[in-house]
């Protein structure tokens, strides 16, 4: 069954509001966090008669102690993208928090009580910006109303700054001192809340840096892998060699022999299809030490029965993929009639494009950690991009009550979508039960490449037609890759309407004759989804073949594109799309798809390159355009060939329109990440299979790019808007590769059609 997906579900945040004075038992429990690492700098005392420390709490992610600690919750997981800064950061402006001072604390998992914790397809901004802004206002407007009542003022005479509340005559009060008299209050309700101005906020907008920067640059940061627990042993697993496999027979003789090796336990299998939450087959060797027990797994003699997939050879598919487009697929889209603009054409042209399959390859490789307590009780520290999945997931795996599982989350190493699966802390509950002790389930750069859920490969073939002006009067696009629904259902052949509207279906441009068709594939391995997901193969054979068209028809790309979009206009399909328009889990009215957006990006990225001037010799620049997770984006890459002949990419540029910029540093941050991510993506990184095994063992075989490889200076122009704030992880991607495709085009002569390609 497939989780609540940001591109498939629509979404509502909740808003938990409660007045909060912790017990002792609350108080021990936050304390154990404290000294796990997972709230940072902050010192809980329990409450009390005689004046201690209390706390209050006008909702979940707000605690106010009498101290004048502010502490703020960050329910999203944090890695690398500042979302545990940006969070926290918004209801902090909103409330008049003095930021220096404020204290962060990550939530555990816990859907009921934050409401939905995936951190995955850039949407934490986009569906918590108001209830952040709502949570902090809630704050603010409690402190002015409790302040005044002390001052016998109105409130409307009162402000907050610096964690204080201030009056217009000067006068003074800590939050802290307020906290006693909010413990009386009524919460007010959501809609007597007035939020500030945008003009009046201190960080909302403006440049703030990862609150826990100097942690993770330190070595004081907590990753999965660093928390250690008393009596706690270190498990790796032999898991199946093939999607599918099921275990004959093992001898565990050998491995029993080598010293700090407890135990060996076998870990069953969905079989096929392996299911995105539940563990791959495997033989489970568990130890005192990292050492003892990988050398363990080495000495195993397993049996296996391979299964269906244990001919699977991921080229010769790609091949069959690609023949497949030559026929009638399943309509998804239809505008106009494309076979009479065929009939009356003055030119074809058709292409096709491949890309492989790809690997996250998170630098961090997966890792968990389990304490099944014997008494139906189990408690889990993980880098999970989704706590909340995986809560359930262990949960079922052990027959236990939801509410006995309980989801530490600790930084995340990268994520790239890898990370929301929780087959490795369910691998880690099952060994904890087995072994009665705390386990630690460690994967290699080994077990990452080889049972990862990997991005589809895919084959497309486009056909287009210019009428006897030169103008584009048809586009048909054929799309073929393994659904990630078929790691679930084996029915899954082809991709849903979701991963259709990630850069497919929602072809924006005005050519009067649309059709798009997708054909069926089947998945032999694990399906899941990677950094922008189907936008990464659309874009690139979207965007190459417009560029193709431009030079066909004798236009400059830039204006071949801005002059497709036609006249500014919100976009719904209406009546094309053969199924659902998923929109990423928004309504169109409230999140349409407008032209005049996507042009300004492109006028603005041109602009900012100097695309108009002519490049030195030996030099050239491509370009490219997308509308990802909401966002707009352009795109201009600069490359050149150096004295030694190797390619080099001197210059990016980005113009992004992605609504309200909340967090500045963070977003050029993401398009500087991006930038590099796309380079490998387009330029190295491929996953094969032969015999259903992947091929790549590491590094040397899945290859990211070197820093001699990587883009130089990465410009990144954030237009200004008071537009609903949309998503920034993963639009840098789809319209780099496509964009460097180009830019080699101009380079070298010769155009792209498959990735990665060599330079």
């Amino acid at each position: 069954m497939l989780p609540k997906l940001p591109f498939f579900k629509t979404k509502e945040p909740k808003i938990q509001s409660k007045v909060f004075i912790p017990s002792r038992r609350e108080f021990l429990k936050i304390s154990s966090l404290v000294t796990g690492g997972f709230v940072m700098g902050i010192n809980f005392q329990c409450a009390g008669p005689k004046g201690e420390v209390i706390t209050f709490a006008p909702n979940v992610y707000i605690n106010i102690s009498s101290d004048n600690v502010i502490t703020l919750i960050a329910h999203r997981s944090e890695m690398g993208t500042g979302i545990r800064t940006t969070l926290p950061m918004i209801v902090a402006d909103e409330m008049g928090a003095e930021w220096s001072k404020v204290k962060i604390a990550q939530a555990e998992g816990d859907e009921e009580k934050y409401g939905d914790q995936n951190t995955d397809g850039s949407y934490s901004i986009r569906m918590f910006y108001e209830p952040m802004r709502l949570a902090g206002g809630t704050a603010r407007q409690m402190l002015q109303a409790a302040a005044a009542a002390k001052w016998g003022v109105d409130v409307s005479e009162c402000s907050t700054e610096n964690s204080q509340v201030l009056h217009s005559s000067g006068k003074k009060i800590k939050f802290g001192d307020l906290v006693a008299d909010m413990g009386k209050m009524e919460i007010p309700k959501p809609e007597s809340i007035t939020l500030k101005e945008f003009s009046s906020y201190k960080l909302i907008g403006k440049d703030v840096t990862i609150y826990d920067a100097k942690d993770m640059s330190t070595g004081k940061a907590i990753y999965g892998a660093d928390v250690d627990l008393p009596n706690m042993q270190i498990a790796v697993i032999r898991r199946s060699p093939v999607v599918g496999a099921k275990v004959i027979s093992f001898n565990d003789e050998k491995a029993m022999a080598i010293p700090g090796v407890n135990r060996v336990v076998k870990i069953e299998g969905a079989g096929n299809p392996p299911g995105l939450d539940k563990p791959l087959e495997g033989v489970a060797v568990i130890a005192d030490n990292t050492w003892a027990a990988m050398k363990g797994r080495d000495a195993l003699e397993i049996e296996w029965d391979l299964g269906e997939n244990q001919t699977y050879s991921s080229s010769k598919q790609l091949e069959e993929m690609l023949k497949s487009t030559t026929g009638d697929g399943k309509l998804r889209r239809e505008r106009g009639d494309f076979k009479a603009a065929q009939r009356n054409a003055g030119k074809r042209i058709e292409r096709t494009y491949l890309a492989p399959f790809y690997a996250h390859a998170t630098i961090e490789p997966p890792a968990a950690i389990a304490h099944y307590q014997g008494d139906g009780i189990c408690e889990i520290w993980a880098p999970t991009q989704h706590p909340q999945w995986a809560r359930q997931a262990v949960a079922d795996a052990l027959n236990i009550d939801l509410y006995n599982v309980t989801v530490n989350v600790t930084l995340l190493g990268g994520g790239f979508g890898r990370k929301s699966k929780p087959d490795f802390v369910v691998e880690a509950a099952l060994l904890s039960k087995a072994a009665k002790s705390p386990v630690r389930v460690q994967w290699t750069r080994e077990d990452d490449l080889h049972h990862d859920f990997l991005h589809a490969q895919s084959a497309q073939r486009i056909k287009a037609t210019l009428d006897k002006n030169g103008n584009l009067s048809g586009w048909n696009h054929h799309t073929v890759f393994p659904a990630i629904g078929a790691t679930a259902s084996a029915t899954e052949l082809h991709p849903s309407d979701g991963e259709l509207g990630l850069g497919c279906i929602d072809f924006p441009f005005d050519v009067p004759n649309i059709r798009i068709e997708s054909h069926e594939s089947k998945a032999h391995t694990r399906i899941g989804w990677l950094r922008s997901v189907s936008n990464i193969h659309h874009s690139f054979a979207t965007n190459c073949m417009l560029d193709e068209l431009a030079e066909a028809k004798g236009e400059d790309p830039v204006d071949f594109l801005s002059g497709l979009l036609g006249e500014d206009k919100n976009l719904n399909f209406e009546g094309e799309i053969k199924g659902q328009f998923g929109n990423y889990g928004e309504s169109i009215e409230k999140f349409p798809l407008n032209t005049g957006r996507l042009k300004r990006v492109i006028e603005i990225v041109a602009k900012e390159a100097n695309w108009k001037n002519a490049v030195a010799e030996g030099k050239a620049m491509g370009f490219a355009a997308h509308k990802s997770f909401l966002t707009y984006v352009a795109c201009i890459v600069r490359v050149e060939k150096g004295a030694d002949g190797k390619l080099l990419i001197p210059e990016v540029f980005y113009a992004v329109d992605c609504g309200i910029g909340v967090n500045t540093d963070r977003i050029r941050s993401q398009f500087e990440g991006g930038a590099q991510f796309a380079t490998s993506l387009a330029m190295t990184s491929a996953i094969t299979l032969e015999n259903g095994k992947v091929q790549q063992n590491n590094f040397d075989g899945y290859e990211i790019i070197r820093m001699p490889q990587s883009p130089k200076k990465i410009h990144v122009h954030i237009v200004e808007s008071m537009e609903k704030p949309t998503g920034v992880g993963e639009p840098p991607v789809p319209p780099y590769i496509a964009a460097l495709c180009n830019a080699m085009y101009k380079l070298t002569g010769e155009r792209i059609y498959q990735l990665p390609f060599k330079a």
